[in-house]
């Protein structure tokens, strides 16, 4: 079955979908019972799934991840909601050092299949306290995955997977494509952790991006055309695990690559991308590898200056215009 629904929307209903499935997938957090979440995400699963399976949490991000950790390690499949990726600075503790090493410690003998939702980005004036992309922050650490979708149909599919999964996985959302709609087939149902997807074909030139950098690089993308150049665009969807084969082999064909995240270049996740690319395909490469990230700079909260802090599809126009 087939429908428009939200980014939003392509969330909750892989959520849905996993609790009506299999009655040990809970989900708790911050205000997600009747309010609906701090977003509206979780709007009407109170209603379907009750307080014993949706519940409200006290303000204490670090209680909440223990509280998961707990559940997954006797079975149930919680999904964690941490209200913004800033916060996950108060659970690192419970996130790094028990649910991502408790499977390693106890030789396989407790699996903890949990998921931490959480929304991370800026563009929505939020300042610098709740508009954080600390994608690096979350995949340097072995024993967590991570998935960060670009639409609502990956939304949903990749929370299926989540959900499934008998390993912590971390998912981020982006707060500025919450109302983003675009189509989304329910009957496609889960996308594996690991596999990216070629969101534009090209030969020239290989952007690869995350998030809402996926629809930058896609306006950047119309602009470069008019010029005859051909952008091919790799969303990874997973950033951990991530999917280099699908990388490797664009690059085998346009030899030329860019790498774009909302994050603070220095010290991003792409570039560990980067530099995976200039290891392994060096002899493939034309031109070396460029990185696209935000300002090293605190997120401001200026209407005016947000933009300007942000990498945009002008960046990655540029950058591809300097690989000649």
């Amino acid at each position: 079955m087939k429908k428009m629904m939200t980014y939003s929307e392509g969330i909750r209903e892989g959520m849905s979908a996993a609790m009506r499935k299999d009655p040990d997938v809970v989900l708790f957090g911050e205000d997600v019972g009747m309010f609906g979440g701090c977003f509206g995400v979780s709007a009407g699963m109170f209603d379907e799934f009750g307080p014993e399976r949706v519940r409200d949490t006290p303000i204490s991000e670090s209680a909440i991840i223990g509280c998961a950790v707990g559940a997954a390690s006797t079975g149930l499949r919680p999904i964690a909601e941490i209200m913004m990726m800033d916060f996950l600075t108060v659970a690192m503790d419970q996130m790094c050092n028990n649910a991502a090493k408790l499977r390693f410690m106890t030789g396989g003998a407790l699996h903890f299949p949990m998921v931490i939702r959480t929304a991370g980005g800026a563009g929505v004036n939020a300042a610098a306290q709740h508009s954080q992309s600390l994608e690096a922050w979350v995949t340097h650490v072995p024993g967590l995955k991570m998935v960060f979708p670009s639409n609502a149909q990956d939304a949903y599919g990749l929370m299926l997977s989540a959900v499934a999964d008998d390993n912590p996985v971390v998912y981020e959302e982006h707060k500025a494509m919450l109302a983003m709609e675009s189509e989304v087939d329910l009957d496609e149902g889960p996308i594996p952790l690991g596999v990216g997807k070629v969101v534009r074909p090209g030969s020239d030139v290989t952007i690869v991006a995350v998030g809402n950098m996926v629809h930058q690089a896609l306006a950047a993308a119309e602009t470069l055309e008019k010029d005859g150049i051909d952008c091919e665009i790799i969303d990874p969807r997973t950033l951990y695990p991530f999917d280099f084969d699908m990388v490797a082999n664009s690059i085998d064909k346009t030899h030329k690559a860019i790498v774009v995240s909302e994050e603070v270049k220095r010290g991003g996740y792409m570039g560990e991308i980067s530099a995976q690319i200039s290891e392994n395909l060096f002899d493939s490469l034309d031109a070396p590898v460029v990185r696209i990230g935000a300002l090293n700079t605190p997120v401001p909260f200026s209407p005016a200056l947000e933009p300007i802090y942000l990498p945009n599809a002008e960046d990655i126009v540029k950058a591809v215009r300097s690989q000649g």
